[in-house]
């Protein structure tokens, strides 16, 4: 049995931004690109899902008309290798939201709703790629067994490129930057 096989051709090759782009909207939904290469994502539970709308709705509410949040698509880290990562939340300048592709100097903030499976890649490769494009803040939501959800935020440190440790918020999030809201998570 031939690689093939078991999966198709485009999962064994780089891609370019060019392919990328001829893509349909279907082709892309479920997957990101990490140094050309087509990283597939199971589908997410619904209570990844309800955690990330929460989100994306309360900061879009408190962000403000400069800023849009939303979730789920694409933000273009570097166009060679070609990588594409798609955050779960993104709060982005509301004034390029007709512009494909996002790229890291229209965004302000990326959150990450942890799941079985995206562990070490939302705690440790993430964190370090957003940084290293510019992203000023990160977010990480872990689903805690009490149900409760732990938020820990990061800021970015724009000389090194690394984020520093913010503070850690279980189920309610009382934050001042990168603007003031009060966001209960605690109510899935």
């Amino acid at each position: 049995m031939t690689a093939e096989m078991v999966a198709p051709a485009w999962m064994h090759q780089q891609i370019t931004a060019a392919e990328y782009e001829s893509w349909s909207e279907e082709q892309c939904a479920g997957i990101e690109i990490v140094d050309g290469m087509v990283v597939v994502s199971p589908s997410a539970s619904k209570r990844h899902n309800r955690l990330a709308r929460l989100l994306a709705n309360a900061l879009d509410a408190a962000a403000g008309p400069d800023w849009n949040a939303d979730t789920d698509f694409d933000v273009r880290l570097q166009d060679v290798p070609l990588t594409n990562r798609r955050p779960d939340v993104i709060v982005y300048r509301a004034d390029t939201i007709d512009i494909t592709p996002t790229r890291p100097e229209h965004v302000l903030l990326v959150a990450e709703v942890v799941s079985p499976g995206s562990e070490t890649t939302d705690r440790i490769v993430k964190v370090d790629q957003y940084a290293k494009a510019g992203i000023g803040f990160y977010w990480r939501i872990e689903q805690a067994a009490t149900g409760t959800p732990l938020v820990y935020t990061y800021l970015l440190d724009p000389a090194t490129r690394v984020y520093r440790e913010g503070d850690v918020f279980a189920g309610t999030l009382k934050i001042t930057a990168p603007f003031a809201a009060e966001i209960d998570l605690g109510q899935i």
